[in-house]
């Protein structure tokens, strides 16, 4: 059933969907499942590296020390810690990054950002940057960017 089609026993107080809000969900639901794949598609074709990969390098390059506990990384990236563990191993046999016992609880790992995965990053990056702009920017013409950033933001704090 479509958000616009009023059901007939609609509860008090909630209102259908216009036809101009259920075009924007619909849009949205639409970006939410192939941005992230026409992403992935052009890192890996030019880099051989993955979207999720390139996330972690990123976090870890912006964060003090190049250093972040997995589980903050994991968070970070939007992955299961599982999810996380896998990757970092991948990425850790690279070279790319290395596993580190924390310091402050020993049963704590922190992912650690390795000269070799910031150079990774740094070769990836303009693919990267190439892809956000073509895929994002580029269709956004004269929006007021702080706006949408600051609406963007509310959204995704109340999900």
């Amino acid at each position: 059933m479509s958000a616009t089609s009023p059901h007939p026993t609609l509860p008090p107080g909630l209102t259908a969907l216009s036809p101009g809000e259920e075009a924007v969900m619909r849009a949205f639901g639409r970006i939410l499942l192939v941005l992230p794949r026409a992403m992935n598609a052009d890192l890996e074709a030019e880099q051989r590296m993955s979207l999720s990969e390139y996330s972690v390098l990123r976090h870890l390059s912006e964060s003090p020390h190049r250093r972040m506990r997995m589980s903050e990384l994991a968070q970070a990236c939007d992955m299961s810690l599982s999810g996380m563990t896998r990757l970092a191993a991948k990425l850790e046999s690279s070279g790319f990054m290395k596993r580190v016992k924390c310091d402050e609880d020993a049963r704590g790992w922190n992912a650690v950002l390795t000269d070799k995965g910031l150079d990774r990053l740094r070769e990836a990056w303009p693919t990267h940057l190439r892809s956000v702009r073509r895929h994002i920017f580029d269709h956004l013409g004269d929006l007021d960017l702080e706006a949408l950033a600051k609406t963007l933001g509310k959204i995704a704090g109340d999900a």
